[in-house]
C-alpha cells in the first residue's frame, strides 16, 4: 500500500497535499483498494465554502456509494474534469491524476490536525 510521506491524512482516508494557502485533495490507496472499481464521482460543491467534516462529494464504486469530507475548512476551487469520463484514474493513480477537488484552505492551523504518514499507516493496520 501507497503511503507518500509529503501528504497529510483524514481518519476517513483521504489525502491532502497543500500548496501554499491552496490544497488538493483526494482519496488514499487504502480506500480506493476498499472500495474497489470506481464508477462515478459527484462533487456539487465547486464555489462553496464547507467546514471541516462536512461532505464535498460522493464516490461511487461497483459495490457502495461513500460519502468524501473535508479535511479542512475551505472554499471548493475545482473540481478534477477528468474524472467525469474516466473516474477509475483514482485506482489508477490515486495520489496524482486522480486528484478529486482543489480547495483554499480557510484556517492553515486545521492542518496540524491531520495525520502524518506514519500516523496514516497506524491507522490502517491496526
Amino acid at each position: 500500500m501507497n503511503i507518500p510521506a509529503n501528504l497529510k491524512y483524514t481518519k476517513d482516508h483521504e489525502w491532502v497535499r497543500v500548496e501554499g494557502d491552496e490544497a488538493f485533495v483526494g482519496v488514499t490507496d487504502f480506500a480506493q483498494s476498499e472500495l474497489g472499481d470506481i464508477v462515478f464521482i459527484e462533487i456539487e460543491t465547486v464555489g462553496e465554502t464547507l467546514n471541516k467534516e462536512e461532505v464535498f462529494g460522493t464516490i461511487e464504486a461497483v459495490k457502495t456509494v461513500s460519502d468524501m469530507f473535508m479535511p479542512v475548512a475551505g472554499e471548493i476551487l475545482a473540481f478534477n474534469e477528468k474524472l467525469e469520463d474516466t473516474p477509475e484514474v483514482i485506482n489508477k493513480d490515486p495520489y496524482g491524476e486522480g486528484w478529486i477537488i482543489k480547495l483554499k484552505i480557510s484556517n492553515t492551523k486545521e492542518l496540524d490536525e491531520l495525520l502524518d504518514a506514519k500516523a496514516y499507516e497506524e491507522l490502517v493496520n491496526a
